[in-house]
Formats: structure tokens, sequence, C-alpha cells
């Protein structure tokens, strides 16, 4: 099989495993700047080149594309897409995940566990806004952050009316939700590949701060999935067309509830917590794909396989 990796950094550790994983699997690989990648579209004809050369005959492509390139990386996506390369997640499905107010609404409409979320546009609406929120704690997050940045939460009901009026000022998309208190500020990252999760972690904030990000200083623990939780993640990946995702989830008084779907999920963390080689999932999902017939990553699991546990 050849392989691309699209990521503006080979030395990343996910860039450098999945590089590691599919030559120990007898695969070419090759890790591309998006950002280098220029495309030639025509009626029925689409050309890529890189560096001044052509780019040709990949069968699969593995998106690591940051939340800063997202237009252009998924463009270039789409271009290896309609040249008829395979890839777990696709260029539109990437879209989906990265807007987090799509990402919800998609998820509330096949009937999948969030918290209460509010979205509105006109500042003159801000009080209307916050009596369709509740009372507060209430977390207000940029339409389009990661790893916990612009993620902030205010305790009182003033502070969250100067939050959002400052962001309107600044001509910002953000959502308001429902603080959940018996959360205890850790979230459980779901690695799903395929049709299966291999691998969860539970991430736990550090004390003084509610973000469990492991970038805030969070710290991470193996943790053993509910029926539920798996349920939950696998349902999320697909509604949103992604075969790998990092899903992660609240456990709550109501079941568990979905904070976001990430489409280019990191490994480091995950792989050393687990000692899943998640890589090694990844690519040999891309074996199976590729070979029969490079089908459209957005195609939902026969089964709801079982997953592993810790």
């Amino acid at each position: 099989m050849k392989l691309a990796i699209l990521s503006r950094n080979s030395k990343l550790y996910s860039t450098q495993r999945l590089v590691q994983a599919a030559r120990e699997r007898g695969h070419t690989v090759r890790v591309l700047d998006p950002l280098r990648c220029y495309m030639k579209i025509a009626p029925g004809q689409f050309q890529l080149n890189y560096k001044s050369k052509a780019l040709s005959g990949f069968d699969a492509v593995i998106p690591r594309i940051g939340a800063s390139i997202t237009r252009y990386g998924t463009a270039v996506l789409r271009q290896f897409e309609m040249m008829g390369a395979y890839t777990p997640n696709s260029s539109d499905a990437i879209l989906r995940a990265r807007d987090k107010l799509r990402c919800h609404q998609l998820l509330a409409g096949q009937g999948i566990g969030l918290p209460t979320t509010v979205f509105g546009d006109n500042p003159d609406d801000t009080q209307d806004l916050l009596n369709l929120m509740g009372e507060p704690p209430h977390i207000i997050k940029l339409n389009e952050g990661s790893q916990g940045a612009g993620v902030i939460l205010a305790e009182q009901l003033s502070a969250s009316r100067s939050v959002i009026e400052a962001l309107r000022g600044l001509y910002a998309n953000f959502l308001v939700q429902e603080f959940i208190p018996e959360a205890q500020g850790a979230d459980i990252r779901c690695f799903v590949v395929g049709d299966k999760v291999v691998a969860a972690m539970k991430r736990q904030a550090a004390a003084g701060e509610f973000r469990s990000n492991l970038h805030r200083g969070g710290a991470a623990a193996l943790v053993e999935l509910s029926a539920a939780e798996q349920d939950t993640a696998l349902r999320a990946a697909q509604v949103m067309g992604l075969g790998v995702a990092g899903v992660d989830l609240l456990r709550s008084s109501r079941g568990p509830l979905v904070l976001e779907v990430n489409s280019s999920p990191g490994l480091e963390g995950i792989e050393g917590v687990t000692g899943v080689d998640i890589a090694g999932a990844m690519i040999e999902h891309l074996q199976h794909y590729s070979v029969v017939g490079k089908r459209d990553s957005r195609r939902k699991p026969k089964s709801l396989a079982k997953t592993i546990n810790h």
C-alpha cells in the first residue's frame, strides 16, 4: 500500500508512530505538508503537485490536519479523494466535526447525549440566550477551539454576560453549555478506529483547573468503559462519518454525554497510558478498506463490535 500522511510536522509523535507502524507492515509511506500541496482542477482531471513534483498512485491518506489550516487542508484531502485515494476521515467529515455547533446539532438529531447547548448571534439577545441556558455555572467555548483553548467557566450570571459580550465584540462564534458538576473535572477520551473503541483513558483536571486536557496539565489513567459509553462513542463517530476519532465523554447522572468529536486525535498520551498500539490499528484499518475497494469513510459499520476494556 502506498500511503500519504498529511501533517505539517513530520517530527510529531503521532506522525512518527504512523510512519513506523506503516513501514513495519511493509507499506510505502510519505509525510506531506498540506500547505506545500498545489492543486489543478479541470473537468474530470485532478492533479496534485508537491514541491514541484506530481503526486500520484496513493492508495490511502491519513489526514493530520490542524484546526488552523482546516480550510486548505481539507481541500487538499478532497483532491486526494477525487483522485481515488481512500481516507478513514473524509474532508466533509472533518468539516462536520470541526464545527462544534454543527457537530452538536447532528448528534442531538440522532438522540446522542450531550450537555444542553445554546447559540445565538445577535448582541441584543444576550439575556434571552442566558434565559434559554438556565442558571450558572456556564461553559462558554469558541466554536472552533482545540486542546481546551477558548473554553471558559463562568460561575456567575454577570460573568457569563460579560464573557459573551466580549466575544461578540470580537465577532467570535461561540457556544454556551451547561456545567456538569458530577463529572468532577474529569472526562473520558475514547479512541475509535472503524467499528471499535480500541483504547480509552480518563483525564482528570489539575487542581484549580476545570479543563481536563493533557495540554492543560490534566492527568490520565486507565478506565473501563460501560456498554453505554462504548455505544455512545461509536455512534458519535458514525454520525460524524469518521473512521478514526477521539470522542470525549462526560459521566453524568443522565448517562454519558458527548463533549467533542475530534477528527485528528493525538496518539502520544493515550498510547502511553493504555499501552495499545493505536497507530498499528489505524494502519490495519487502512489495509482492509483500501484493499476491498477504498470504500467511502462514511460507511456505517455492520455491527458495534466489542471494545477493548481496561
